[in-house]
């Protein structure tokens, strides 16, 4: 009897997102109403409760179905329009079923940065990884190598800045036996003092060098990333960017993508750089790649902007500098309920550091819901600290807040909202929740 063939990537990633509706809710999960436990997750979802009436608990982070959709569609356009591919950071949401709606809306596949985050997107299916990151773990390498062999559709590609790198992966990799080579790109650093990456293009082309003796690895185009460039300005960011290309021209010419004593010919040479803040930049100077030997795959790989936020991602985002581009929405809110009111001056929410974003900027009051369902802006009700389970707010005089009112607070930076809650109510605007949103960090 022939052996089965391997679920073809869209039945896998099927399957896999269709038992996340066969999960049951229990106390695992903050916030879900109590009164749901037994529950699957699918019939949760499928009685359409409200967010506010339907029993559920505070603090509760909620996710904009609408602002969700529109991000996604937005940035589906922008690649478009620029001709880029577009990997987004899937550690942002660590969500599958948001990685099937990125994929649904034309992304290449999905960026990570560390195995376990790998592991996570083959289990639902994702079909082509780029990890962010050079992979040195010699048990990740062993499973990689098996994942490569046992799926022929299984595409991957990560970074290489060191030759001592190079030769961690070729070692753990003859060690398992690969027969499968690993798709690498070698990373150009930002900068002195940035983060990682080769520093010079001599550093680059001696890991290149590495990778071209290694016999386990195939050298498939340059990456890195511009957010992490000293002092950023649009000069010294177009500057990095042009180097980058530069580079990927240099290795081109010396033919170093033609990947000679390596089984599988090379078809197209990746280019990619990308993060939530100079994407503009990057579509401007990826526009005006020269003409390789081969088409030239041009991977954008931001991912701030699924849910986009209402602090740092707010003031930075690129769509500030071309509006004519379109505008992401912050699709977080945070519920929280007031627990005490001890003055005039001062007052007490039942959220904290374990329920909000507070590495880059603090929680901001937008909005008060009343007992009776009215809603009115949250004006002279500022956010001053977090304890672990308190959120501190000061109000000015004549700010009207009583105890049990509900304050929805905007969060900055996705990364630490996401990671904080395992299964996250898709909200729409009418408070209607249509579905959860299973995180896995």
């Amino acid at each position: 009897m022939a052996a089965d063939k391997p679920a073809a990537p869209a039945d896998r990633r099927a399957s896999a997102l269709a038992r996340l509706a066969d999960e049951r809710i229990d106390h695992r999960f903050k916030a879900l109403p109590p009164d749901a436990d037994g529950l699957t997750v699918g019939e949760l979802a499928a009685e359409r409760r409200n967010l506010f009436t339907g029993g559920f608990t505070t603090p509760v982070l909620a996710l904009s179905a609408e602002r969700l959709e529109h991000n996604l569609a937005l940035m589906e356009e922008y690649a478009t329009r620029h001709s880029l591919a577009f990997a987004p950071h899937g550690k942002t949401s660590m969500a599958p079923r948001l990685f099937e709606r990125q994929l649904a809306h034309g992304a290449w596949g999905i960026t990570l940065a560390v195995p376990h985050q790998v592991r996570v997107a083959r289990e639902f299916g994702v079909a082509r990884i780029f990890l962010a990151n050079e992979l040195v773990d010699a048990a990740a390498l062993r499973w990689l190598s098996s994942e490569l062999d046992s799926d022929p559709d299984f595409r991957f590609i990560c970074y290489v800045d060191s030759v001592r790198g190079v030769e961690l992966m070729d070692a753990a990799l003859r060690s398992a036996g690969a027969r499968r080579a690993v798709d690498v790109v070698v990373e150009l650093a930002a900068g002195d003092g940035a983060r990682t990456g080769a520093r010079t293009e001599a550093d680059c082309a001696a890991v290149a060098d590495a990778v071209a003796s290694a016999g386990t690895l195939r050298l498939v185009g340059v990456a890195g990333y511009e957010g992490e460039v000293p002092d950023a300005t649009p000069e010294r960011v177009h500057a990095w960017l042009r180097r980058l290309i530069a580079l990927a021209a240099e290795f081109d010419a010396a033919g170093r993508f033609k990947g000679d004593g390596v089984p599988g010919a090379l078809d197209e040479i990746v280019v990619s750089a990308g993060g939530s803040a100079w994407f503009d930049a990057v579509a401007d100077e990826f526009a005006a790649i020269p003409q390789l030997s081969l088409p030239v795959l041009k991977l954008l790989r931001s991912g701030a902007y699924v849910s986009h936020d209402d602090g740092h991602y707010k003031h930075l985002t690129p769509f500030n500098r071309v509006p004519e581009e379109g505008a992401l929405h912050p699709a977080f809110r945070l519920w929280t309920q007031v627990v005490s009111r001890p003055t005039a001056e001062q007052a007490f929410v039942n959220a904290g550091k374990r329920d909000a974003a507070y590495d880059l900027d603090l929680p901001a009051a937008q909005v008060v819901r009343r007992a009776d369902g009215t809603e009115v802006a949250a004006d002279g009700v500022t956010v001053t600290g977090l304890s672990d389970q308190h959120g501190w707010l000061r109000t000015a005089p004549g700010a009207d807040l009583e105890v049990g009112d509900w304050v929805g607070l905007g969060l900055s930076h996705p990364c630490t909202s996401f990671d904080k809650w395992q299964l996250i109510p898709l909200v729409e605007a009418d408070g209607t929740v249509t579905d959860y949103i299973r995180t896995y960090f």
